[in-house]
């Protein structure tokens, strides 16, 4: 259970901003963003979605931030009413409604802060995903770095023993859940896909998460100085409203059922057939991210990077970073990672909240 997780971590202080009451938009107000938010995936290139706690909750997952959140809820001395264990939990329409976008065409890339596999339970290829605080379905060799889908959730939290042996037999290889515990370090190859795609994105769109938690709260903004659009869906106000081109207060589930509708996308039903983690399909299947994934998007980075390099150069006040003709591709390996950023560390960002703490 989601509060099973949050006793497995280790007792950390700060944990964010908690119980801010919800927000929601009048049914005009939403048909009107819904129509803003459509002709924007229409007309973008790359699109990039961040997913929070907030598109699980309907799966039976309490979030962490909300009125009834598993922090809110801890601060009070109390545990949320409404659980369910990793294990029973399903993919909620938000979950397979972003399958659908990403099938089609429409959505590039998910980066998200959940560790309750739910995506990975809606059969969303592992290419199209970055999970940047780890998964309770995944564990991880100590040796070779692989991952591997469990049919179960791990009993452990904070990389630690779980699984026995590494599958591939590495000398001496254990596996290891991956779930990050309080200022663990950012896995490096989701770290480094999901900057690269929040750079490249004109479009980011961030789902139930009030964006708290650095590094992965500030990558929505990774496209901003480039001119891209940033659009934030989610019940709380977040840290980042004032930079948002839209902002959207109500159930996601309801958003992404208007967006499908209006694109006339069928969002498929979960099938557990599809389900990696069910023991009926193949053990061991890996879930590592391919290095030839991130060197192909490194190139692509790289070159974006040099185009709007020479736009500045140029003295054009606005970059034309996503429109630009591709330039020669660079050799130069990809720079590191804003100043703190770039170690990655899992832990809130406490400059614009002095008594902040963490959160999924």
């Amino acid at each position: 259970m989601s509060c099973n997780y949050a006793d497995g971590l280790s007792p950390y202080e700060n944990k964010g901003v908690l119980g801010i009451a919800e927000k929601f938009d009048t049914d005009e107000e939403i048909e009107s963003k819904v129509t803003k938010l459509v002709e924007l995936l229409e007309m973008s290139k790359h699109v990039v979605v961040h997913t929070g706690a907030g598109i699980s909750t309907t799966a039976g997952i309490p979030d962490f931030r909300g009125p009834n959140g598993v922090w809110t809820l801890e601060e009070k001395g109390e545990k949320p009413k409404l659980n369910i264990s990793f294990d029973e939990a399903v993919p909620t329409i938000t979950h397979m409604a972003l399958r659908c976008l990403v099938e089609k065409g429409y959505v590039h890339y998910v980066i998200s802060q959940n560790i309750d596999g739910l995506h990975l339970k809606s059969s969303l290829p592992r290419s199209y995903l970055s999970e940047l605080h780890g998964n309770m379905f995944i564990e991880q060799c100590n040796k070779c770095r692989r991952q591997f889908v469990r049919s179960t959730a791990t009993p452990t939290v904070g990389q630690k023993p779980c699984g026995g042996p590494c599958p591939r037999q590495c000398r001496g290889g254990v596996l290891l859940d991956n779930i990050l515990d309080w200022e663990h370090d950012l896995p490096e190859r989701d770290l480094d896909m999901a900057f690269m795609h929040s750079t490249l994105a004109d479009l980011n769109i961030t789902l139930g998460t009030t964006l708290q938690i650095i590094p992965s709260g500030n990558l929505p903004l990774k496209n901003k100085k480039y001119d891209g659009k940033l659009v934030i869906c989610n019940l709380q106000p977040t840290k980042h409203d004032k930079k948002a081109d839209l902002i959207i207060h109500t159930y996601v589930d309801d958003i992404l059922s208007k967006v499908c509708k209006r694109l006339g996308l069928e969002i498929p039903a979960y099938n557990s057939k599809e389900d990696p983690t069910k023991p009926s399909t193949e053990g061991n299947q890996e879930w590592t991210i391919q290095p030839k994934a991130i060197k192909e998007l490194e190139k692509q980075y790289n070159a974006k990077q040099k185009a709007a390099s020479a736009q500045r150069k140029a003295g054009k006040s606005k970059f034309t970073f996503f429109t630009a003709k591709e330039p020669t591709i660079s050799k130069k390996k990809i720079k590191p990672i804003d100043i703190d950023e770039s170690k990655g560390k899992h832990a809130p960002d406490t400059k614009d909240a002095p008594c902040v703490k963490k959160s999924n």
